[in-house]
């Protein structure tokens, strides 16, 4: 790797130096599976006495985000599988955020839609079609509903989205929106036709990466993914 993507040493933590770092530049150079955060065991690339944060994820939930990785490297070392690791780390993680006050008083309202109005955070018209895209607080969706939410989701993929819905969380680096939104909408489209949502995101995420790397046909396959969405 001829450029570090280090931006910010957090800390130093029970053997561990944690990093903010640029998940912008990892997504376009390295992986784009990358999300908001990641160690060794999960990413080859990132060195073994690191962990990686992603600097778009804000201060608000890097303690989740260091504790639920500290837990997952010390399953790990005790020879639990994935599945394991992350379904334990996903309770863990789920405990630590119900702490908060605010959040659960959120939890406890019946309305939906006052829910639905807290996250929801700006329309983006500019890709307005019959599905809308919200850009959504991240943080919120992944204390209410999902705590792997991570970069967007759809309807399609998450119940708790509501239908011809796209949500991007607003914690995603700026210059990566479309990209994403690409994907979801690629996405959601082959899943509303049938496929699984394993297939339809390996060939999204190939659609991506492509458009990552050649910026002359993002504008015309975004139009074709707004266009071809329906409320399904």
């Amino acid at each position: 790797m001829k450029k570090k993507p280090h931006i910010k040493k957090i800390k130093d933590v029970s053997g561990f130096h944690v990093w903010y770092v640029n998940g912008y530049w990892i997504r376009r150079n390295i992986d784009e599976e990358f999300t908001n955060f990641g160690q060794h065991y999960q990413f080859n690339f990132i060195p073994k006495n690191e962990l990686w944060i992603d600097q778009e994820q804000g201060k608000k939930e890097t303690r989740y985000f260091i504790g639920t990785m500290l837990l997952m490297n010390r399953l790990h070392s005790l020879g639990y599988t994935r599945k394991q690791i992350n379904r334990i780390a996903t309770h863990a993680e789920i405990a630590e955020r119900n702490k908060s006050k605010s959040i659960m008083k959120l939890k406890s309202l019946k309305n939906k839609e006052v829910i639905f109005k807290k996250i929801r955070k700006e329309f983006l018209k500019k890709y307005d079609g019959e599905v809308k895209v919200y850009l959504v607080r991240g943080d919120l969706v992944r204390s209410l509903f999902y705590t792997d939410f991570t970069q967007g989701g759809h309807d399609k993929v998450y119940k708790f989205v509501p239908k011809g819905e796209v949500w991007i969380d607003d914690d995603l680096f700026k210059k990566e929106r479309v990209f994403v939104i690409i994907h979801e909408l690629f996405e959601r489209y082959h899943m509303a036709k049938g496929m699984s949502y394993d297939q339809a995101h390996e060939k999204a995420s190939a659609i991506e990466y492509k458009c990552r790397k050649n910026p002359r046909i993002i504008e015309k396959t975004l139009r074709q993914q707004i266009k071809r969405n329906k409320v399904f």
